[in-house]
Order: structure tokens, then sequence, then C-alpha cells
């Protein structure tokens, strides 16, 4: 680990004992793990310090791996300005375990949260405004998940007769197309060019 990465992690541990379960270096940036517990305490820590001053989030994501107990990795990403370094903060957590909010240290997580909340199903404790943020309200399921399947629960489409969109579960007929190749949607007989390559094979012929 760089000097600088362990600077910071022994003096994490020294002000804030416990906060940081584990910490490694990862493709030259700082990673830092956490708990549920810790996380706000420590968010704050690493904002206010004067010798960490990591003001700025730049990110809130998450990751899924559905083989393990606690399945989602929560990612917060910080950046110091003042000392020119990023860290990242991982905390995990399951399908029905909560994670504290941070919009109260960094009000900018607000959006990342609900996005969070939206495409995983991560739920924030004491999030101010915590709502779907990038599909419709109505939507059903999480669709970063692994296991959400890639045609969705339902489609939508707009009901002529009852002049509103509507929302049906997904029906995948499977039946006999036939190909239309004139078609522009199709495909072509001829591609633009063609008639000149014809227009050498039949000149090729006429000297044979």
């Amino acid at each position: 680990m760089k000097p600088a990465h362990k600077e910071v992690v022994d003096h994490l541990q020294a002000s804030l004992p416990g906060a940081v379960a584990q910490a490694e270096e990862l493709f030259g940036e700082l990673v830092l793990w956490t708990d549920q517990e810790h996380l706000v305490a420590l968010a704050t820590l690493l904002r206010d310090d004067p010798r960490l001053q990591f003001q700025q989030i730049m990110d809130v994501t998450a990751v899924d791996y559905p083989q393990r107990e606690k399945r989602f990795e929560v990612v917060y990403n910080l950046l110091s300005l003042t000392h020119n370094r990023r860290v990242r903060l991982k905390v995990l957590t399951d399908e029905d375990t909560p994670v504290p909010s941070i919009c109260g240290v960094y009000s900018a997580a607000n959006w990342f949260e609900r996005e969070v909340w939206d495409l995983y199903g991560v739920f924030f404790t004491d999030h101010p405004d915590l709502r779907r943020i990038l599909t419709d309200y109505g939507f059903e399921g999480h669709p970063l998940r692994k296991d959400f399947p890639l045609t969705g629960y339902v489609e939508v489409r707009y009901d002529e007769e009852l002049k509103r969109v509507v929302y049906e579960p997904v029906q995948l007929t499977q039946e006999f197309r036939r190909f239309d190749f004139e078609s522009p949607w199709e495909g072509m007989l001829h591609l633009p060019g063609d008639e000149k390559a014809e227009m050498a094979e039949a000149e090729d012929g006429d000297k044979a």
C-alpha cells in the first residue's frame, strides 16, 4: 500500500476505532470497507477532518453478487480536491437490511441513493425522498439486479381505445415470419452501387 494511503488508514483507525473493517488498494486507489453502524460517522470524518477533506461525493452505486449472502456492495466514491486524493467506501448488505443515508453528510448523495434504490432495491434509512428516479413509479422490480429478467415483467403500449398508456404482462409469442427483403426494414435486394458491378460483369462477358 502506498505510504499516503497507509497514512489515511492509520489516521482513520486512530480517530474512529472499529469504523474501518478492512482497507485495500485496488488499481492504485484506496478502498475502505465499513458497516452500517459506522458509515455516517466515517463519511463525516472523511469530509471534515483537516488531514482528509474528502468534501465531494462523485458517485454512489452498487454491485450485485446474487450468490453471496450479502449480495450487494454499496459503493461511495469520494474526492479531496485539497489533497488531490480519491477514496472508495464500501458497505455490504442484503435484500432486507437497509443502509443509512448519508444525505446529511453529502447533499449530492440524494439522487445517487435514489438511483441505487430504484435499480438495485437497496433501501436507505432517513433518506428525505426515497422514490424511483429512472423508472416509472409503477415499475415492478429493480432492473440492475442480476436475477431481473431481460424482458422485464411488464410491457408498455399506448391503447387507442382507452386513450392512455397501459401496462401488460410481457408476451413473447413466436410466430412464423415471412421475410420481405424488398422492404426497407428487412433489407434490399440491390444495394446502391451494385449496378456498377453488374455493368462491369456484362462488359467482361461481351469481351469474352
